[in-house]
C-alpha cells in the first residue's frame, strides 16, 4: 500500500492538483484586485470655499462622486459656497468614492407667517418679530375692529397665515382704525338679494335680517324694502335689514305702507310759535324834596 502511495503517477496527480488550486487562488485575488482597485487610491482635492458648481466639476475630473447637503444660512459666506467636506482634503480614497459636501444655501430658511389676523396689533407685532420677520408699513384702514390686524401684505400681495416667506423679510400690516362715522346708507331697493349683499359690503355695512315674502331663501328675489332708509347716515358696521320678494315693489305697495308705519314713524319735532306781548312802559314817579326846618339855638 505504501508503495502504491509513493507511486510516481500518484505524486504527479497530486502536484498537478496543488498547482491548479494555487493558480485559481492567484487568479481570484488578481480579479478582485482589478475590480476593487486594490492599492490604487486617489488624493481628495480641496474644494472648500469654492462654489458648489466648481467643486462638482473638480470631483468629477478626479473620478470621485459627491453628495451635497445645505447647512444653516450664514451671511458671512457667499450663496452655494462649500463650507465643509468629508473626507478631509488630502485624504486618499478609492476611485469613485463619494465626497460629502456642506454648502451654504442661497438665503435664510423660509418661515411661516404667524396667524395674527383679528389679533391686537401690539401683540401681533411681537409675534411677527419672534418668528424673524420685520414690520414695514402700518396701514390704517377703517374697520369696526379698532387696533386689530386685518391683513398682512408681502410685496403688496395679501398673504394667508402659514405662508412661507424668507426669514427677515419685511411685511406690511393693515390695522383697523375704528369705524367711519356718518356714512350714507345705500339704496338697494330693486336689486336682487345677492346684488344687495355685495353693495352693502362695499359700503362698509353689514347685512342683518333678510325676510323673504314666500319664506324661501332665493338670492334672486328682489328687494322691495330696507331699513334704515336710503340716504340716512349711520356708522360703519351697522346692520341693514332687507325684505325681498319675487314681486316688484310696485306690486307690494300695501306691504310697503305697512312697513313704513313701523319703521318710518314720523316724530313731530315742531314747536308752537312763540307770541311776544309788549309790556307798557311806566314812568318813574318824581319825588319832591321835603324841606328841613331850621335849627334855633337858645341863649342862656
Amino acid at each position: 500500500m505504501l508503495k502504491s502511495l509513493f507511486n510516481w503517477k500518484v505524486l504527479l496527480n497530486l502536484l498537478i492538483a496543488i498547482g491548479v488550486f494555487i493558480g485559481l487562488v492567484w487568479l481570484t485575488f488578481r480579479w478582485l484586485e482589478y475590480h476593487t482597485n486594490h492599492g490604487q487610491e486617489i488624493p481628495v482635492p480641496n474644494v472648500v470655499n469654492k462654489s458648489v458648481h466648481e467643486a462638482v466639476k473638480i470631483l468629477d475630473d478626479a473620478g470621485l462622486g459627491y453628495e451635497v447637503d445645505s447647512a444653516a444660512y450664514d451671511p458671512k459666506y457667499k450663496p452655494f459656497q462649500v463650507l465643509k467636506m468629508s473626507p478631509t482634503p488630502g485624504s486618499h480614497v478609492k476611485d469613485g468614492r463619494a465626497i460629502y459636501l456642506i454648502v451654504n444655501p442661497r438665503s435664510w430658511a423660509p418661515v411661516a407667517i404667524p396667524d395674527v389676523i383679528n389679533k391686537y396689533s401690539g401683540l401681533a407685532f411681537q409675534r411677527i418679530d419672534q418668528v424673524g420677520l420685520k414690520v414695514g408699513d402700518t396701514i390704517f384702514e377703517p374697520s369696526i375692529q379698532k387696533d386689530a390686524v386685518l391683513r398682512i401684505l408681502f410685496k403688496g400681495n395679501p398673504m394667508k397665515p402659514g405662508s412661507l416667506i424668507p426669514r427677515f423679510s419685511t411685511i406690511d400690516v393693515v390695522v383697523g382704525s375704528g369705524p367711519m362715522r356718518n356714512i350714507s346708507i345705500p339704496n338697494v331697493v330693486g336689486l336682487t338679494v345677492k346684488e344687495a349683499r355685495a353693495l352693502i359690503t362695499r359700503s362698509m355695512f353689514e347685512v342683518g335680517l333678510v325676510e323673504h315674502e314666500d319664506g324661501g331663501k332665493d338670492e334672486s328675489d328682489i328687494i322691495y324694502y330696507q331699513d334704515p332708509a336710503a340716504g340716512d347716515v349711520r356708522d360703519q358696521g351697522m346692520q341693514m335689514d332687507l325684505w325681498a320678494s319675487k314681486k316688484t315693489p310696485a306690486e307690494l305697495r300695501s306691504k310697503i305702507e305697512e312697513l313704513n308705519s313701523v319703521y318710518r314713524m314720523k316724530v313731530d319735532t315742531s314747536l308752537p310759535p312763540i307770541q311776544y306781548e309788549e309790556v307798557p312802559v311806566h314812568q318813574q314817579p318824581v319825588y319832591e324834596p321835603v324841606p328841613v326846618p331850621p335849627v334855633v339855638h337858645k341863649k342862656n
